[in-house]
């Protein structure tokens, strides 16, 4: 799923011609004219709709959920990702969340309903949104030469995540050929996966979490748990990393009705598009110098 009529009209060209399946054949006429017929309606909502995004009200966990909000705060993963803006955690509408991710792979959003279940209770809905226990899809790992590794999966959140100095005590089991000085490690795995927002002047912008959230709206469940960063000043931002929202921010933050969650439901503003199937590839690769200097 394409949302159309926003991106750019030459991104969507690229989109369908580089990236669908027989997308070298599709006239690109029609498509011009579908993308037209898209932008006319962005700009009728954005007359009928203004203010749509602006003061969206987060509500409170229901009573008896202390548990899992404490297990998610104790979550070493969770704050590790969550330290440097300010967080909060509420229930949001996914309708009125401005979003920023233009596609939406609709077989991954099969599967993860069928792993949801038809009717889930607030625990599940919770780990389904903010799973502190981390499940991830499988990798393959393969080493490409003496200081090359390469790691495929079917998510494209595989990702570099750090190269930490390690002290040699943090890796227990681990047999050095010698007395080792550090351990410098290259990290390679898959995000945090919390369903996150930023709260940014008077709007909340969807950050991670577009797929579940457009399986649960999918699903008639109009209202989820949430991780609410708060931004103070918009040279936050940078550390938030929400595609072009920094960049581009005033069309999404300043814009009378700026791209919201609903926009992916409309069939004015979307496009089902076939695309070929693709993995995520992560190829790590590392160097090692030695030399000797003079000493005085």
């Amino acid at each position: 799923m394409f949302l159309i009529g926003r991106p750019p009209l030459g991104e969507f060209l690229g989109f369908v011609r580089l990236l669908s399946v027989e997308g070298q054949r599709v006239s690109q006429r029609q498509l011009a004219d579908e993308w037209r017929k898209a932008n006319d309606h962005v700009h009728e909502v954005e007359k009928t709709e203004a203010g749509w995004a602006d003061n969206p009200t987060v509500g409170s966990l229901p009573a008896g959920s202390d548990q899992l909000r404490s297990r998610l705060q104790a979550d070493p993963m969770f704050l590790q990702s969550f330290q440097i803006i300010p967080t909060t955690l509420g229930i949001v509408e996914l309708d009125r969340l401005v979003v920023f991710q233009k596609q939406i792979n609709l077989r991954f959003v099969a599967q993860l309903q069928k792993a949801l279940g038809a009717r889930p209770d607030f625990e599940q809905l919770f780990r389904f949104c903010l799973p502190f226990d981390h499940p991830h899809p499988p990798a393959q790992i393969m080493q490409m030469a003496q200081n090359a590794f390469a790691f495929v999966s079917q998510s494209n959140d595989l990702r570099f995540l750090d190269a930490p100095l390690l002290d040699p005590t943090q890796i227990p089991g681990y047999v050095p050929s010698g007395p080792p000085v550090a351990i410098i490690g290259l990290v390679v795995g898959f995000g945090s996966n919390f369903l996150n927002a930023a709260r940014i002047e008077n709007r909340l912008v969807l950050g991670n979490g577009s797929h579940r959230a457009y399986a649960l709206r999918d699903m008639g469940i109009t209202h989820v748990p949430c991780l609410i960063q708060h931004v103070s000043r918009r040279e936050e931002m940078e550390m938030l990393g929400f595609g072009d929202v920094f960049t581009n921010a005033d069309a999404y933050l300043k814009a009378p009705r700026p791209p919201v969650l609903k926009d992916y439901f409309h069939p004015a503003l979307r496009k089902i598009v076939p695309v070929r199937r693709k993995n995520r590839q992560v190829r790590v690769t590392f160097g090692v110098e030695q030399s000797d200097t003079p000493a005085g």
